[in-house]
């Protein structure tokens, strides 16, 4: 149950919101074998002076931070990280370079979801692939 945070320029950002999250929920659910209808994404729009960042990015710059279990490979991880900037760069015209993405991994028991820790649910998906 990945939760993710997208943080960019609150202009270019806003406008592409919607179909953002539809191509990261994607690379989830390709990758992560991730639930179809569960979608967890926050999104911050900032404005110029608030989000500043090196002079070789673009002012399509997005930075991603993705929350999640531990338990994935390393593999499955490079492949997760591979498909977001692969599939964000060809939908929206955006240069690799201008999207970093970040994966915080947490042991379960650090989570608490639906009133319990997260290592005493009953997931409907894998975390060890």
């Amino acid at each position: 149950m990945p939760q993710t945070k997208i943080y960019g320029v609150d202009n270019y950002l806003n406008p592409i919101k919607s179909q953002l999250s539809l191509v990261i929920h994607s690379c989830f659910v390709d990758v992560l074998q991730y639930h179809p209808d569960k979608r967890f994404h926050r999104f911050f729009p900032m404005d110029k002076s608030d989000f500043i960042f090196p002079f070789d990015k673009s002012q399509n710059y997005l930075i991603i931070e993705i929350s999640m279990f531990e338990g994935r490979s390393v593999d499955v991880k490079k492949k997760l990280i591979r498909l977001l900037i692969k599939r964000i760069s060809e939908r929206f015209n955006i240069p690799n370079h201008d999207i970093e993405i970040t994966i915080f991994e947490t042991p379960k028991y650090n989570w608490g979801v639906r009133g319990v820790p997260g290592d005493e649910l009953d997931l409907d998906y894998k975390v060890d692939i």
